[in-house]
């Protein structure tokens, strides 16, 4: 496994563990204003929270997978980071 498959596989670790505490926050707003935005925004972390998960599942479970191009691990680890960055403004903005 690359170094920029562990890379994304570290930065998609850290983006489930945003979006777990992001889907939290917006599930105890469901619960009180009962809004249908708030219901898309959980909709919205439960499917980003499953594709994270399924992209650590793929860097692990199948060393083909990326493994033969070092520019395409490189593009992995950018798109991962540049979730982060989204990730980071959502949870800033979520908390304020």
């Amino acid at each position: 496994m690359g170094t920029e498959i562990m890379v994304a596989s570290a930065l998609s670790g850290v983006n489930i563990l945003l979006l777990a505490g992001l889907t939290a926050v917006w599930v105890r707003n469901y619960r009180t204003f009962r809004t249908p935005l708030i219901l898309g925004l959980i909709a919205f972390g439960s499917v980003m929270l499953l594709e994270n998960a399924t992209a650590i599942y793929f860097f692990f479970s199948t060393r083909m997978l990326y493994s033969g191009d070092p520019t395409v691990q490189s593009a992995v680890a950018v798109l991962r980071a540049m979730q982060l960055v989204a990730l980071l403004f959502l949870t800033w903005v979520t908390a304020k």
